[in-house]
């Protein structure tokens, strides 16, 4: 898994490639929460343009930092999920959770 992070003021854009699984899940909350340490951050937008295969621990990865950023009172984007990874989000909920553009 990359992962490649920008920050615009209050907002953290994070672009995800390569599989999201349980091999990978560890290191991307890890990465993640590391940079999301910082509570002025309030959005986290995620990029999975670049992600090919994603299993419930991935799911498991987006769903806490929604966590961490609801409690903060921000919120949480995911973009550009191919169409295999939008049948998860969709069949998991999660879009009733968080905001969704570019699919």
């Amino acid at each position: 898994m990359e992962l490649n992070g920008t920050r615009n003021g209050k907002t953290l854009n994070i672009a995800l490639k390569g599989e999201l699984d349980h091999h990978s899940a560890e290191y991307t909350r890890n990465w993640i929460d590391a940079v999301l340490k910082d509570k002025s951050i309030k959005e986290l937008v995620i990029d999975m343009k670049g992600v090919t295969f994603m299993d419930s621990s991935g799911l498991g990865v987006i769903l806490g930092r929604y966590r961490t950023l609801k409690e903060r009172g921000g919120r949480l984007s995911i973009k550009n999920a191919n169409k295999s990874i939008d049948r998860i989000f969709r069949m998991s909920g999660i879009y009733t959770l968080v905001d969704c553009t570019g699919m």
